[in-house]
């Protein structure tokens, strides 16, 4: 009897401890009821939803007369709620979107990314704000792979450029960066400078050389500073880049060039087009860093002016730099002794481009083919290469009816000044009668041979009259298409190039770099 009498004790303690516990305490949660009240009355007050407005005004203005305060006091605590309530609202609303693509969405988060891998950046940003599934996915780093910050006209900034990179990670695989007009017709330049006009004129007059950021942060200015991200520890983005493409950055310089550079030893593809940076410099760096580069494309922004290049480091590019297959270089003063040594050099070499090459006369052309170097080239583009001589071409030409060239798919000798002839180049040849060019095209008819020349005496200058100075824009934006459009220079003529051959190595040209000041360094921070 006892023992029943203990259970039983021990089995209503135990109940009651086990209810003190279930029991909320007052000073943990001391809201509870008053929750509850709020649900309460907020499920009443939706329940009026159903009324018709007019009631609600009623009830409303009889609230106003009986109130004992000011009605405008009231008036502001019913804007206050109703604004509280509509965002309380939205959010849910929002919520309830959300959740409704996770569960209605058919693909799963890894294929997601994947998808979201294949957008372009601009495209990806737009969906990353959908919803929050889309935006956790838009956040992994294989997401930036391969980051596109191209625009037509200049609204990303230093910060932008920092924030993408960041989000790639180490990811990071291809970058492209800059400002880049609107294509233009295939031997035509006057689209190309139109296409600069009307970029200026639809940026709100938008000043190229204003030195100082618009709005602080808002400025969408690219500084020397931009590529910066890209360098850092041994887990720098930059490690692994197999891609980097830069246009027309005003304020890039070759220190800062170089020190991006120095940051991607995994580079394979490199363009660079209307930078203010230096040929000589520039291959520098190549050759110190990418020694992996297989493709090297650098358009100058000053045509023809561009003569620091020498045979030292034409030789440290081809011996540290041994992969290559492609390789421009336009609108460089060029000699054909650098050329020479250039595509000679380059075993693997298939694709080459010098257009608008001031300097060369052709004469390189004479030592390739066959066993000499040169044989494997697929691509030659001599397009508008001013003291390109009747005499070469032609040379070029025999020997390919000769067997040479057997890979060459693609020649391009045209230029809208026509060819030099051999002792005088302001002597130009139009139809030239010593160039078998149908034999040529009889004998290869595999081969696309482009040989535009304007007809004797009909070429006139085409640039309006405000053309007829330099352009004046400080970047003098570059086409960035390497597919063989016409590279814009100046609108001055180009006889005014050195008339002679230029095999000699010279002394190295008063090449400007534009600098910024100090407190342009570093003035965009996240």
């Amino acid at each position: 009897m006892d023992s029943l009498v203990l259970l039983h004790t021990e089995s209503s303690t135990t109940a009651a401890a086990a209810a003190m516990a279930k029991r909320p305490c007052p000073s943990q949660n001391p809201r509870v009821e008053s929750l509850n009240d709020v649900e309460r009355l907020l499920d009443a007050f939706l329940s009026l939803s159903d009324l018709p407005s007019l009631s609600l005004d009623l009830s409303f203005e009889r609230l106003l007369r009986s109130a004992p305060f000011s009605d405008s006091d009231l008036i502001d605590r019913a804007l206050k709620m109703g604004s509280l309530l509509l965002d309380a609202a939205k959010h849910s609303s929002r919520k309830r979107a959300s959740n409704h693509n996770s569960l209605a969405w058919p693909l799963p988060a890894d294929l997601t990314i994947k998808v979201f891998s294949m957008l372009d950046t601009q495209s990806l940003c737009f969906a990353s704000v959908t919803c929050s599934l889309f935006s956790k996915c838009a956040k992994d780093p294989q997401c930036y792979a391969n980051l596109d910050l191209t625009t037509h006209v200049p609204k990303v900034n230093n910060a932008v450029v920092a924030t993408m990179i960041q989000r790639a990670g180490r990811a990071l695989r291809s970058l492209k960066l800059g400002v880049v007009p609107g294509a233009t017709t295939i031997g035509s330049c006057l689209p190309f400078v139109s296409t600069i006009r009307h970029s200026i004129v639809e940026v709100s007059n938008f000043s190229w050389n204003d030195k100082r950021s618009r709005q602080g942060r808002e400025s969408s200015i690219l500084t020397r500073c931009c590529l910066s991200p890209l360098s850092g520890d041994v887990g720098a983005p930059g490690a692994l880049l197999r891609k980097l493409h830069l246009y027309n950055i005003e304020r890039m310089d070759n220190a800062s060039l170089s020190v991006a550079l120095s940051a991607c030893p995994s580079l394979l593809d490199l363009e660079i087009v209307g930078l203010h940076v230096e040929l000589r410099q520039t291959l520098m760096s190549v050759s110190a860093y990418c020694y992996l580069i297989e493709r090297l494309f650098f358009e100058s922004s000053k045509t023809g002016r561009d003569d620091s290049l020498k045979a030292q480091t034409c030789f440290e590019l081809v011996n540290n730099c041994p992969h290559l297959t492609s390789l421009s270089l336009r609108g460089f003063k060029l000699h054909d002794c650098k050329v020479r040594v250039l595509v000679k050099g380059f075993r693997k070499l298939k694709y080459v481009d010098f257009s608008t090459s001031y300097s060369i006369t052709g004469n390189f052309l004479r030592t390739l083919g066959n066993c000499n170097g040169g044989n494997l080239l697929e691509v030659l583009i001599l397009r508008d290469c001013m003291h390109l001589k009747e005499m070469e071409v032609a040379g070029l030409l025999t020997a390919i009816l000769a067997g040479d060239f057997k890979l060459l798919v693609h020649l391009d000798i045209s230029n809208r000044e026509g060819l030099a002839s051999e002792f005088d180049w302001y002597d130009r040849c139009y139809n030239s009668s010593i160039m078998p060019i149908k034999q040529v095209l009889e004998a290869r008819p595999d081969m696309c041979l482009v040989a535009e020349h304007p007809s004797e005496g009909s070429y006139t200058e085409t640039f309006d009259a405000d053309m007829t100075s330099e352009i004046s824009l400080p970047s003098q934006l570059s086409n960035h298409t390497s597919d063989g459009s016409i590279f814009l220079g100046t609108s001055e003529s180009s006889y005014n190039s050195d008339q002679g051959s230029g095999n000699e190595d010279g002394q190295d040209a008063n090449y400007v770099i534009y600098e910024e000041s100090s407190d342009e360094i570093g003035y965009l921070s996240l």
